[in-house]
């Protein structure tokens, strides 16, 4: 695993939408991370972590 993928898996834990913005950008993958952190923290925190280790 290299540096910047383990840095933004620390932050995925910390901040979930801030990893999936630093990731992807703008788009429908914060949208959703977005709505999942507002109902539950573990949904979002999952699929930041899924939006960040997948290649």
């Amino acid at each position: 695993m290299d540096t910047n993928k383990l840095l933004l898996v620390i932050i995925a834990i910390l901040l979930p939408p801030v990893a999936v913005f630093l990731k992807s950008g703008m788009g429908q993958d914060l949208l959703i991370n977005i709505i999942l952190c507002i109902f539950f923290w573990i949904p979002g925190l999952l699929h930041a972590i899924w939006v960040v280790t997948k290649s």
